[in-house]
């Protein structure tokens, strides 16, 4: 092997350790419960990093908090909260709110939203342009951080070139997940997240490979069906992601109509970038080996990322 190689290799096994579940964001949950009227008990949810040390809650002007205890004035959970840090450590926060009727509410915060209206009660009375505005940002930030979806649409790039196929190849992805998305927000399709998660690294992995072939394989005559089919899967991974999220009770399609347009958007974004970076360097003596070595580090996460969830599967 080529040292260049051998150092590549060892750059792609090191970048791995993004970890097993590249396309999920990270997730900070803020759990409130209301007590007594206009009183309400918070924390930060367990989880692997400690949310408190990255994050802090700025509460609307009417509310002080004490310890972990958030009392209002009269009308209550009124205003703006925030949340100070989200976009950094973490890429969105949830804000559950338990109301005394025991109704549940869930808002998600993020760099691009990190703001949320709240009015006393149970009742989402955000409008149409608020939900539309904040499930786009949410698409957009799914998609450019989902490392594995990212290294897909990559994939496919270097299988099909900039050509007129890439457009039918691009759409035919798009149209697959967004089936597979809209079925599984709307519950007429469900499956277990890490077989999902499995297969969009071996989607990963495969595509990689066709691409590093010279003679003319499935994969490079048909490269919208290859599309097509694992479209479908990352379709799920992204449902996964969207509940995660949630959507708001009013306002459903509408929330799950522009969260799949704010995912096309960084699709369209990632490929724009490609294309301007192709375009600058297209022309350098050592375009050659840098595909081939692009080629390889996508395949080398790939693989690692498929055998870690793989592994994940058998060990449950």
């Amino acid at each position: 092997m080529r040292p260049w190689l051998r150092v590549l290799l060892f750059v792609a096994l090191a970048l791995c350790g993004a970890g097993a579940r590249a396309h999920e964001m990270s997730m900070a949950e803020l759990e409130m419960r209301e007590t007594a009227p206009g009183q309400f008990v918070w924390q930060w949810a367990a989880g692997e990093r400690p949310a408190e040390r990255y994050l802090k809650p700025l509460w609307p002007e009417v509310c002080h908090a004490e310890a972990n205890v958030l009392r209002c004035a009269e009308g209550g959970l009124k205003g703006v909260l925030s949340v100070d840090g989200v976009g950094q450590k973490f890429s969105a926060a949830i804000v559950k709110i338990t109301w005394l009727d025991g109704q549940l509410r869930a808002y998600t915060l993020t760099g691009g939203q990190p703001t949320v209206h709240l009015y006393g009660t149970a009742d989402d009375q955000r409008g149409m342009g608020e939900v539309a505005s904040a499930y786009t940002v949410l698409g957009i930030e799914h998609i450019l951080t989902g490392v594995d979806h990212l290294l897909f649409v990559m994939g496919l790039l270097f299988l099909v070139g900039f050509h007129k196929r890439l457009v039918l190849t691009i759409t035919a992805f798009t149209v697959a997940h967004s089936l597979t998305l809209a079925s599984s927000a709307l519950g007429w399709l469900t499956l277990r997240s890490p077989p999902v998660e499995a297969t969009i690294a071996l989607s990963i992995m495969l595509v990689a490979s066709e691409a590093l072939r010279d003679r003319e394989t499935l994969a490079r005559r048909w490269p919208a069906l290859v599309a097509f089919v694992f479209g479908l899967v990352h379709g799920l991974g992204f449902a996964g992601a969207l509940k995660d999220i949630g959507l708001p009770d009013s306002h459903f399609l509408l929330a799950l109509l522009t969260f799949n347009v704010g995912v096309e958007i960084g699709q369209l974004l990632a490929v724009a970038a490609a294309w301007l970076v192709y375009r600058a360097v297209r022309q350098l003596p050592v375009m050659p080996q840098a595909r081939l070595a692009a080629m390889y580090a996508i395949g080398t996460m790939a693989a690692y990322w498929s055998a870690a969830r793989i592994f994940a599967i058998l060990a449950a």
